[in-house]
């Protein structure tokens, strides 16, 4: 039979997952590995087979790719002087961890332990800890924090660079300690980053979780396959309507429906579905089949800007952007020897302080970005034309929170993304600290010897009030949203602590939508977590019943 043969109902699984992204892989490989479950994954994107995508500084390349890229832009966001947030999510199978920095992070401990304090129960730090270990290949070898043997690779950087050294040199002048691991006891410090990769290779979630199962018999993965619908029957998840070259196609599940959307493709094929606020789904012309105020709701993301400098050496990737001849070298060096600057994503180094000392833990991550950037849009990434590298402040606890929305009720339509930046003045006054922050560590000593002058924005922003303008004219998104599926027990959760949809049965959402605050660090890690966590609870329910 083929697939132009097939009737809408010819197929039926035990578990459908949409969206093959960090958390989707993990949740469908760990479904299928009894080999007792037969388990649908299906992926709108491509199939990873983009050399770029596992060539670490690759990513820069498919920053603006929309074969594997969605390229979302949010709406214009008043605090940030009516500029919209260019939005790269991933398009392919292993989702934004296959275009993503590959930074290993997976926030602070009391984090989570903030979950639990929101009602999350089995969401606390010694209750996630050891699916982070489970997920998780540590290079370094197992310890109390770390496990081997996961399908999750975890690498220290491939070389040491000069600069990242002084970097953190001038950190600790500055009066910031050392810590040899950021996902260790704690997380307060400076530091080299851990990344995603393998033998200078990018370890994505699709890497991770489905090359190893793509010979089971009971998984079948399909790409190009647009989820558009959840089937609800008499309150439960039944299956899913997509879309692929060939048609329009259906599968029916046995068990259980498990969206993997992402922060965006989650909240918009619930509503979609008809689950969501009532009002909203009205004005669409969508049936309501289930009032959920909170799908779509909360969405809040990390912030940052960046500062740049001229550096004295020829020791950046600037060189290497606007080089051929540096580019065909470094390019021979990774093919031949998987090292060089093409095995590194360029994000070396770090640091998490906290922007007041009154503050219990951390609210500000320093990156340290081997590269200067003079402008990062949807058409791409533009370095300085000489050696530069960047001090960039994250702010990591944001109180703003925005929405997403169907923009329209064509399920191929982009959703409406509205974020809420800089909504208080915390949020303002701690990047106004990290921004000062990282011009004082530019000015130790260790940093001497590098630095010709600041690049951007200059010593023409001094005051309080010029950095202010300085940070909503040039701050933007972190790349790193959540929340638009919020996990809790209230009216303000749209899945309860077992990432069950409230009100509809058989229907569940494992990725970063689900986390009821951010996480502070990159939330690749924390995703992979999530999928691991729930298909463990799917498996044991399933077991029960």
């Amino acid at each position: 039979m083929t697939p132009h043969d097939m009737t809408p109902h010819d197929e039926s699984f035990d578990f459908i997952v949409t969206g093959a992204g960090s958390a989707g892989c993990a949740v469908a490989a760990r479904l299928s590995e009894s080999g007792r479950h037969r388990v649908l994954l299906l992926e709108a994107g491509v199939r990873d087979r983009n050399p770029w995508i596992h060539i670490p500084i690759g990513y820069a390349k498919l920053f603006c790719d929309p074969k594997h890229n969605w390229m979302f832009d949010s709406e214009p966001v008043a605090a940030l002087n009516n500029r919209t947030m260019y939005q790269p999510r991933g398009k392919v199978l292993g989702g934004t961890s296959a275009i993503n920095g590959m930074v290993y992070m997976r926030g602070n401990h009391a984090d989570y332990d903030d979950w639990r304090q929101r009602g999350c129960e089995g969401w606390d730090w010694d209750s996630v800890l050891p699916y982070f270990r489970k997920a998780e290949d540590q290079a370094r070898g197992a310890d109390a924090f770390h496990g081997t043997g996961g399908p999750l690779h975890v690498s220290d950087q491939p070389q040491r660079w000069e600069l990242a050294d002084a970097l953190l040199a001038a950190c600790q002048q500055a009066g910031i300690p050392p810590n040899p691991d950021f996902n260790g006891a704690t997380q307060e410090g400076c530091g080299y980053y851990q990344t995603t990769t393998k033998n200078g290779q990018r370890w994505s979630s699709a890497v991770a979780y489905l090359l190893p199962a793509r010979d089971r018999p009971n998984l079948k993965v399909e790409t190009e396959a647009h989820a558009t619908r959840v089937l609800i029957e008499n309150g439960r998840a039944v299956g899913v309507e997509y879309r692929t070259p060939a048609g329009p196609r259906t599968a029916r599940a046995r068990g259980e429906v498990i969206v993997s959307g992402g922060v965006y493709g989650s909240p918009q094929l619930l509503l979609l579905s008809g689950i969501g606020p009532g009002a909203h789904l009205a004005g669409m012309g969508i049936p309501v089949l289930r009032d959920l105020p909170a799908v779509g709701a909360n969405l809040h993301d990390h912030f940052n800007s960046y500062v740049t400098f001229r550096c004295t050496k020829p020791i950046t990737l600037n060189e290497l952007n606007r080089s051929a001849w540096r580019k065909l070298k470094a390019g021979a060096q990774y093919v031949l020897t998987r090292s060089g600057q093409m095995a590194g994503n360029g994000l070396y180094a770090g640091a998490f302080v906290r922007s007041d000392p009154a503050l219990e833990r951390p609210d500000l991550q320093i990156n340290m970005f081997a590269w200067s950037v003079l402008e990062r849009t949807r058409n791409g990434i533009q370095s300085h034309p000489f050696p530069g590298f960047s001090i960039s402040p994250v702010h990591l606890r944001p109180e703003g929170r925005g929405t997403v929305r169907l923009k329209h009720p064509d399920p191929l339509a982009p959703p409406e993304i509205r974020f809420e930046f800089l909504k208080t003045h915390y949020d303002l006054n701690a990047m106004l600290m990290g921004m000062r922050l990282a011009r004082t560590i530019a000015a130790q000593p260790a940093l001497a010897p590098y630095i010709v002058a600041e690049t951007l924005p200059g010593p023409i922003v001094a005051t309080d009030a010029e950095w202010e303008a300085d940070i909503r004219a040039r701050g933007v998104s972190n790349l790193h949203p959540v929340g638009t599926c919020r996990m809790g027990t209230g009216a303000d959760a749209a899945v309860d602590p077992r990432l069950r949809v409230h009100g509809v049965a058989g229907l569940r959402v494992a990725d970063a939508s689900v986390m009821p605050a951010i996480v502070a660090g990159n939330t690749n890690a924390p995703s992979i977590m999530i999928g691991e966590k729930c298909a463990a609870m799917v498996l044991a329910d399933a077991a029960a019943a």
